[in-house]
């Protein structure tokens, strides 16, 4: 856990620097450039600028995330996250000293550097924490990535309240507080240890993998855990390097980076930054006095239903969950707009709104909000994984930018009823997901791959059938009889974990499809 926890304050640092600017700064800018300028600068100049130092985080986020395989390939994951942290000391130094600098200039550029930092972080946390987790920990541990981003959301909204540090001569200590962690996570980092699955697999040292898993695992019997990677190991020394084309070249990799990008493409396009957008408004609206405490709210809310998705999302599996989310938003989006659209009309229709928008936060959170961070390191074996996560990674930060600087003219636009196509949109994404996601609860790495692996080579028809056994299968499991292995079509029900199910599905999915077409 204290691996894990360590390598989560990365997560921590992207989450507080999403949600850390703020409107103070507004009335730097102005300062800044009477002073240069001798003159008072103009309302389109402030929006502009303003407007780059929040989507210049993103374009950050876009170069560092597209890094990650050039860094985690060549220095190894946990010293990926440690060389990382020099990013967010610069970066804290030029944002804390825009003021005195009267730069802010030297803000635009802190918040471009923050954000190769948050985007490389966004691609070392996942990988590390999935390639150290036991099998049936790991979408729970995967999840705290995703709870270590919306704590650091919520704590830029509680310390940017304006007696704290959200006023015109503290905001700089607000901006440079992303120094601490990144102290803290260089202090604790040497004490971590590397990726047992990076030291075999890519390093080739057998002796110092299985010491490091005898830590992690806390017993002497990592028997297992050994043959898997190693078997994953001469799956990797069969293919060539992968480079980031190959993924899209290679039919073998076509269909999962297609998963992946999707994924991280339904978070960003959900509509959650344009919900919070809305939030302080409608909660004015509402007739809240002090709407940014609704607000913050809204951020605790965040927070408990990401911790309510970390203890069921082994339990239940990942597909349930993203399924779950993405149609609770949608749903929510949907009485959001109409009690929008009718909030003049009837008053009673901003309480209907509160409602959709914590109902809306928190079918995000349980779902679309962890889920695409973890399950991208999943759908990949050891070569192509870090290639696979800076593509997801890229799309993920792309679409943020993109929602980001397109959000506001297409709300002009539409008004209230720009969460349609937020609706439309999720609709989409779940379609998606019910038939083409399967699910990777308590499966291997190499298990994984190797389903799709064989989809590659019958046109896709083995996940398919893999995602459609998944859907039918509901109480009653299926496991393999003495004789299946030689005839593949005996079986026997009887209640059993969904992964005998899959391992059986992997061996013999022609005929357990067709049996369960007949039946």
């Amino acid at each position: 856990m204290m691996a894990v926890g360590t390598a989560v304050i990365g997560s921590l640092q992207f989450g507080y620097n999403t949600g850390v600017i703020n409107a103070p700064q507004n009335s730097f800018y102005n300062e800044t450039w009477s002073s240069r300028f001798s003159e008072p600068i103009s309302q389109s100049t402030l929006t502009g600028l303003w407007s780059l130092s929040v989507a210049i985080f993103s374009v950050g986020g876009m170069c560092g995330s597209f890094s990650v395989s050039l860094f985690v390939n060549r220095f190894g994951r946990k010293n990926s996250m440690l060389m990382a942290n020099v990013l967010a000391f610069i970066a804290a130094a030029f944002m804390g000293l825009s003021k005195l600098a009267a730069s802010f200039e030297m803000l635009i550029i802190g918040r471009f550097i923050v954000g190769v930092y948050s985007g490389l972080s966004t691609g070392f946390v996942p990988l590390y924490v999935e390639e150290i987790s036991p099998t049936s920990l790991r979408g729970a541990l995967g999840t705290l990535h995703q709870l270590g981003v919306v704590i650091g959301i919520l704590m830029a909204q509680v310390f940017g309240i304006e007696s704290l540090m959200g006023n015109a001569s503290l905001w700089p200590v607000l901006l440079a507080f992303t120094l601490l962690p990144a102290v803290l996570q260089c202090v604790l980092l040497p004490l971590c240890p590397e990726s047992p699955r990076y030291l075999l697999i890519n390093c080739n040292e057998e002796s110092r993998a299985r010491s490091i898993l005898v830590k992690l695992r806390g017993t002497d019997d990592v028997t297992e855990d050994m043959q898997e990677m190693k078997e994953e190991s001469q799956q990797m020394m069969r293919e060539k390097t992968v480079t980031i084309l190959e993924l899209f070249r290679s039919p073998m990799y076509r269909q999962p980076i297609f998963v992946a990008i999707m994924m991280h493409l339904s978070q960003q396009l959900s509509g959650i930054n344009a919900v919070f957008y809305y939030s302080t408004g409608i909660f004015e609206r509402a007739g809240v006095s002090q709407p940014v405490y609704a607000t913050i709210g809204a951020g605790v809310v965040n927070t408990a239903f990401t911790v309510v998705s970390l203890f069921v999302v082994e339990r239940v599996g990942r597909r349930p969950l993203q399924l779950t989310g993405l149609m609770g938003m949608a749903v929510s989006a949907a009485f959001l707009t109409v009690a929008m659209a009718l909030l003049d009309q009837l008053r009673w229709m901003s309480y209907i709104s509160i409602v959709a928008i914590f109902s809306f936060v928190a079918f995000f959170e349980i779902g679309p909000g962890p889920i695409p961070w973890f399950i991208v390191a999943e759908l990949f074996s050891q070569g192509p994984r870090p290639a696979a996560i800076a593509v997801a990674g890229f799309s993920n930060w792309t679409a943020n930018f993109l929602v980001g600087m397109g959000f506001p003219y297409v709300e002009q636009i539409c008004g209230p009823y720009v969460f349609i196509i937020f609706t439309v949109l999720l609709l989409g994404f779940f379609t998606f997901t019910y038939f083409k996601v399967p699910e990777t609860k308590g499966l291997s790495f190499d298990e994984i791959a190797a389903g799709f692996r064989q989809s590659a080579g019958q046109g896709g028809r083995y996940m398919r059938a893999l995602v459609f056994i998944q859907t039918v299968i509901t109480t009653d499991d299926i496991t393999v009889s003495p004789l299946a292995d030689q005839k593949g079509i005996p079986f026997q029900k009887k209640d059993t974990s969904l992964i005998t199910t899959q391992l059986f599905v992997r061996r013999h999915i022609t005929c357990l499809a067709s049996a369960q077409q007949k039946n």
